[in-house]
């Protein structure tokens, strides 16, 4: 079974709300990494929306597991990533109007530009992961530029009708998955994904982590974060039967 990733952006949605101090996502990953969680996921946006520069050098020192950063592929960021030394990045698209991430980074229109962008962030032992859609061009785009991983965007498959769409859904991320691994890249997915229809994407070969955060954070509001992580990781292994 593939690894779990909190993203713990949205703990820091709520402290953002009222422009406090709490809940601290810092604790949050504590408890989150206490629960089993694998890794901790923050996506620094350039309006700072909700995680903070403060909360990213805090993680850094705390986090025992390993610290995702998603971030744009722009110059202050990899400036940034090149102080902090997050455990890997993930190169995500970014728009300011958007509420979350609505698909993954267009490699082909770019890709020189983040070539040379891989390169440096990996000659500094950071290795990068890109968050693409399900696309064969696109991968093949990620293979071309020697990134170590890529992230594929489950947003389609979540948000596809039980049936026949989201089984076609789920084929073609098992496509892509196996097209991915064929061309020496490593797999990851994640958005969308909840306790009800994460297992099947779990179960695809050769995945290897699955970052999920909205619907873990929206349960923890109502049980506690460390139920929440426990409960996800046996939505993972397709154990959790009734929550």
């Amino acid at each position: 079974m593939p690894s779990l990733g909190v993203n713990i952006d949205h703990v820091a949605t709520i402290r953002q709300a009222r422009r406090t101090v709490e809940p601290d996502p810092v604790a949050a990953a504590v408890l989150a990494e206490l629960a089993g969680a694998d890794g901790i996921t923050v996506h620094l946006r350039e309006d700072r929306r909700h995680i903070q520069d403060r909360d990213l050098r805090i993680l850094r020192q705390t986090v025992r597991t390993h610290l995702n950063l998603e971030m744009a592929a722009t110059d202050e960021m990899v400036a940034l990533a090149l102080e902090i030394k997050p455990d890997y990045i993930t190169l995500v698209p970014e728009n300011r109007q958007e509420v979350t991430t609505e698909g993954g980074v267009d490699i082909l229109s770019q890709q020189q530009r983040l070539k040379d962008l891989v390169q440096t962030l990996q000659g500094a032992e950071i290795p990068v992961s890109l968050f693409i859609d399900a696309d064969q061009a696109q991968i093949e785009a990620a293979a071309q530029i020697e990134a170590q991983f890529i992230e594929l965007h489950t947003g389609p498959y979540a948000e596809a009708q039980l049936g026949r769409p989201q089984a076609e859904a789920l084929n073609h991320l098992h496509q892509a998955c196996q097209g991915a691994i064929s061309l020496g890249l490593r797999v990851n997915a994640g958005h969308g994904l909840t306790y009800w229809n994460v297992h099947p994407v779990a179960c695809l070969a050769g995945m290897e982590e699955l970052n999920i955060g909205h619907t873990i954070i929206s349960r923890a509001v109502l049980v506690g974060l460390e139920r929440a992580v426990r409960e996800m990781k046996a939505a993972i292994s397709g154990q959790l039967h009734r929550i």
